[in-house]
């Protein structure tokens, strides 16, 4: 044996040609076993599934307060947003929907006070955080609760 003789050993395997022929050693069940929803065409069991027993989330009792059922959402607005109007102006929520800085009212309009503000400008909307009342007061505008 010489060295410029040797050939790299196949690492490749077969593929498993499932249900052909008497050659292949996988006819009639073609490896899914004997009965069962799994052995079946098609065969698809979701994660949950509990073979046909009450699933655990039906078992559990819910109890308790759920507060999504009443809660209200309100679009938020940053102080940096309302540098695009000009010093005077008054910003409402009908003038926010206009200029496309707010694209639904939800439940009302909330500021909050991320960013600065340059401007003297009187805001109404339905909500503020103290931190956006008092940089709005600072610019010398004011912030009118509807």
């Amino acid at each position: 044996m010489k060295l410029e003789n040797l050939v790299a050993s196949p690492e490749t395997k077969k593929r498993k040609r499932v249900g052909r022929g008497p050659g292949s050693g996988m006819g009639k069940t073609a490896t899914r076993g004997e009965n069962g929803q799994k052995s079946r065409s098609g065969a698809s069991i979701s994660p949950w599934f509990e073979g046909g027993q009450s699933p655990l989330y039906r078992r559990i009792p819910k109890r308790g307060f759920n507060n999504a059922r009443f809660r209200k959402e309100y679009a938020t607005i940053n102080l940096s947003d309302l540098n695009r109007f000009n010093d005077g102006d008054v910003v409402t929520p009908e003038v926010l929907y206009e200029r496309g800085i707010v694209k639904k009212q939800l439940a009302g309009i909330k500021v909050l006070a991320g960013g600065e503000l340059t401007k003297k400008v009187t805001v109404k909307a339905h909500r503020f955080s103290t931190k956006a009342v008092s940089k709005i007061e600072e610019q010398g505008g004011t912030a009118e609760v509807i």
